[in-house]
């Protein structure tokens, strides 16, 4: 459609309705928080890994809150107009990981998330870069 005078107020007013993306991040920070995830931690590695610019890492209380989270997590991403997410580890759910791409998250149970221990490897990392 070409813009001519006529229909450029309503394409006007049209954009002034489109209400601006939230980030991934904050997606899946409301996300994990509506799915009653708990002790989330979220590391900003912006610039310091190619692999994304946050690692979220967070618990679930049992293997089917795990599954839940990351299906909630998987569903609020795809809603908020960002592209699928890799799910890896759904059939045990010991340890789900969600690759929304800028964002990595990592649920775990809690035992296996104090067995592996990654945000503290992850935190400790670059706070000594930065040192």
């Amino acid at each position: 459609m070409a813009l001519t005078p006529q229909n450029k107020p309503a394409d006007a007013a049209a954009s002034a309705e489109i209400v601006p993306l939230r980030s991934m991040i904050d997606v899946v920070l409301e996300s994990l928080d509506d799915a009653k995830a708990e002790n989330t931690v979220a590391v900003d590695i912006t610039g310091k890994s190619s692999l994304a610019d946050h690692m979220v890492v967070t618990s679930g209380r049992s293997h089917r809150h795990v599954g839940a989270v990351a299906d909630q997590l998987a569903q609020a991403l795809r809603e908020n107009g960002f592209d699928k997410p890799r799910v890896e580890g759904m059939p045990h759910c010991d340890w789900v990981l969600v690759d929304g791409g800028d964002v990595i998250v990592h649920i775990f149970r809690p035992e296996v998330r104090e067995f592996y221990n990654l945000e503290k490897m992850w935190q400790a990392e670059f706070s000594s870069e930065a040192n």
